[in-house]
């Protein structure tokens, strides 16, 4: 018999990675099995010959990052992390989809060792490795020197057809073309099949002249099984210094299903037993035995372990030099890499009579930023508006990375998905700006943001009616029980400055949560008795009545200020009320009970709340007997202070509101 050439194992691994893919889809009787089948050799291209990777140790500060964007066909990268030596084990494979198990539907990051993002809504994977290699590039740029470069890796993923088709996908490559992000690579699995049948059916551009035109190099590998053909792509992208790289692979989806290839029937679910077996035989598979590895298959992937070893210890023996030449930068590097650094305390302080929100949310965050070695932000072009750009810093540019200010350009849902990117790299703060409004483009990345624990902060200003002649298409009301109603996302809508900086403490310090800060445009009074820890712990007495409480009004944002005023007529007919500030009802109803009781005393039934959006969800803070200020309308055009007048946002209305409501109650 004669030896096994390279080729030929090279060969037999690819099969290897789909006849297991195979046995776990049947295994589970669910998943999606066509992707695998024929992204495989390229997927294997990357993870045993390209990825500077380290299965051991999958958080190494210097490893390439590799994104599945096509997050349906996650068993295939299960599979791959399993060969590479990945802590992902044949029976993690067999529990694929199985609840509590390392291999979920869609790749999920923390759950899995060795994956970077969860994937699977389409599109999104894409901005994220935009995200990675801007954070690349700004560390590169950072922390370098010399010869001594410890931060100098790649990124890749595996898109396919349906990202190309999602807008948030061309937001993000737009941007990474006009940065000149040559460490991205993107290897598009080009099948021409979706969902519901060809591509064409729905989408006949030219993929390759459109990203050239965005300032990409592409390059299409014809025939999806030429393993040299895909390792000489990603070696011409990896030259190529000054623009991201596209390599457009072509493929057949579900390759080697005698029945199903080539068709969108073989995109998802098993193909049952006999097909499975029909397709190995295509592949001249003649172990029986489900979940079969050659031991020359071990031999081929066991080299992975063996250089990715090799490669870290390079790597630390450089980084010892590094600390050595510059301890200060070196430990700020790793403690940053660590998501280490917190801030105690700000010291702005507001000595204006009044000021927006927004406009302290500025401040304050120049301040973060002077006390945080690396944090990377910006607007979707409103900048100006949201009092995002940090001032000591310049605008990121494709000749020079260092700049901590991005200009995201008119891309809302690209910007926050990238600034997710970002974050998961590692050693950056993310941030970004806009509308309160305009979140409704986001919400699918901020969802993300909060899946996979990922502590970016949202600024959204402009949060209310007061806005004004922009009109009900800029006016948010909904937006606020929106996003409150969304699983670990704290969102914290500030009455005054010291509120804000409260807000931005919180948000800087998180470590697993995203944050919302929801911030008004016109001037509130600074307020003297607001309170860093009331924030903290997400409502808080502001201003205690006079004489013993009848009621409470509790308010948020910049109707804390009418709440305040509307006590103040109350007391002078001798009704004595407290007034709640709440800023974030996430942070709230962390605290014990005892505290919540102390703030909202079960036994007081007049309880009035006062916000300028919907009333849903107030209930629960109300209590059977309250009332609300609330709009469930969209606003209208005009004088933003008039329109608030129009709606009942006064002192006068909320003062007589509380009595009608005390008065019920009797």
């Amino acid at each position: 018999m004669k030896p096994l050439t390279k080729e030929n194992i090279s060969q037999l691994s690819v099969t290897t990675v789909r006849t297991l893919s195979i046995d776990s889809v049947e295994y589970a009787q669910h998943g999606h099995l066509g992707m695998p089948l024929g992204a495989a050799p390229m997927a294997y291209a990357l993870y045993r010959n390209v990825l500077k990777h380290n299965p051991k140790n999958p958080k190494w500060y210097d490893r390439d990052r590799f994104v599945l964007s096509s997050g349906h066909g996650s068993i295939l990268q299960y599979t791959l992390l399993h060969l590479t030596g990945y802590d992902v084990s044949l029976s993690d494979l067999k529990n694929f989809r199985k609840l509590g198990s390392k291999t979920p539907g869609h790749p999920e990051v923390g759950y899995t060792p060795g994956v970077e993002a969860t994937t699977g809504p389409l599109g999104q994977g894409l901005p994220m490795v935009v995200g990675m290699a801007i954070a690349e590039r700004h560390l590169a740029a950072k922390y370098n020197k010399d010869d001594l470069n410890i931060v100098d890796h790649y990124t890749y993923t595996i898109c396919g057809d349906g990202d190309l088709m999602e807008g948030v996908g061309q937001e993000a490559m737009s941007l990474a073309g006009h940065l000149g992000l040559g460490k991205l690579i993107v290897l598009y699995d080009s099948n021409d099949i979706c969902s519901d049948g060809s591509v064409t059916d729905s989408n006949t551009e030219n993929v390759q002249e459109k990203y050239k035109t965005m300032g990409w190099q592409t390059i299409l590998v014809e025939d999806g099984n030429d393993l040299e053909k895909i390792q000489q792509a990603i070696e011409l992208g990896k030259k190529e210094t000054n623009k991201p790289t596209l390599i457009e692979v072509k493929t057949v989806i579900g390759y080697g299903s005698p029945n199903l290839s080539g068709t969108e029937h073989i995109h998802s679910n098993p193909v049952g037993e006999k097909e499975a077996q029909l397709i190995k035989q295509q592949y001249g598979w003649h172990f029986e035995d489900p979940f079969h590895i050659p031991d020359k298959v071990k031999e081929d992937f066991s080299q992975v372990l063996s250089n990715g070893l090799d490669n870290e210890n390079k790597w630390n023996e450089l980084f010892k030099q590094y600390q050595q030449k510059y301890p200060a930068l070196a430990t700020e590097f790793i403690r940053s890499m660590e998501n280490e650094i917190e801030i105690n305390e700000l010291s702005t302080e507001f000595t204006e009579e009044k000021v927006a929100t927004r406009s302290a949310s500025g401040t304050v965050l120049n301040e973060v930023a002077s006390k945080v070695p690396s944090i990377i932000g910006g607007s979707a072009d409103l900048a100006s508006s949201n009092k995002t750009t940090l001032r000591d810093n310049e605008f990121m540019t494709k000749e020079d990375y260092r700049g901590s200010n991005i200009h995201f350009g008119v891309r809302e849902f690209g910007m926050a998905a990238i600034i997710n990117g970002i974050a998961l790299h590692g050693g950056i703060k993310g941030y970004c700006g806009t509308f309160l409004v305009f979140s409704d483009y986001m919400r699918s990345a901020i969802r993300m943001s909060a899946i996979m624990k990922v502590p970016v902060t949202y600024v959204f200003t402009h949060d209310s009616i007061m806005l004004g002649p922009d009109g009900p298409t800029h006016q948010p009301i909904e937006h606020l029980i929106s996003l409150r109603a969304m699983p670990n996302l704290n969102v914290i809508r500030p009455a005054d400055a010291n509120e804000t900086k409260a807000a931005w403490l919180i948000a800087a310090n998180s470590k697993k949560t995203p944050t919302a800060i929801i911030l008004g445009r016109h001037d509130v009074p600074v307020l003297d008795n607001a309170s860093l820890e009331g924030v903290r712990k997400g409502a808080y007495l502001i201003s205690e009545g006079t004489e013993e409480a009848t009621g409470i009004i509790i308010a948020t944002g910049s109707e804390v200020e009418l709440a305040i005023k509307a006590q103040n007529i109350l007391e002078s007919k001798n009704i004595f009320v407290n007034v709640v500030s709440m800023p974030s009802w996430e942070l709230f109803n962390q605290q014990n009970e005892d505290y919540k009781n102390s703030v909202l005393p079960s036994n007081l039934d007049n309880k009035l709340a006062v916000e300028m959006g919907s009333d849903i969800g107030w209930r629960e803070y109300i209590g059977p007997k309250g009332d609300t200020i609330t709009i469930n309308t969209f606003g209208d055009s005009g004088n933003g202070q008039e329109l608030a007048e129009k709606l009942g946002f006064t002192p006068e209305n909320i003062a007589h509101r509380f009595i009608e409501l005390k008065e019920r109650n009797l």
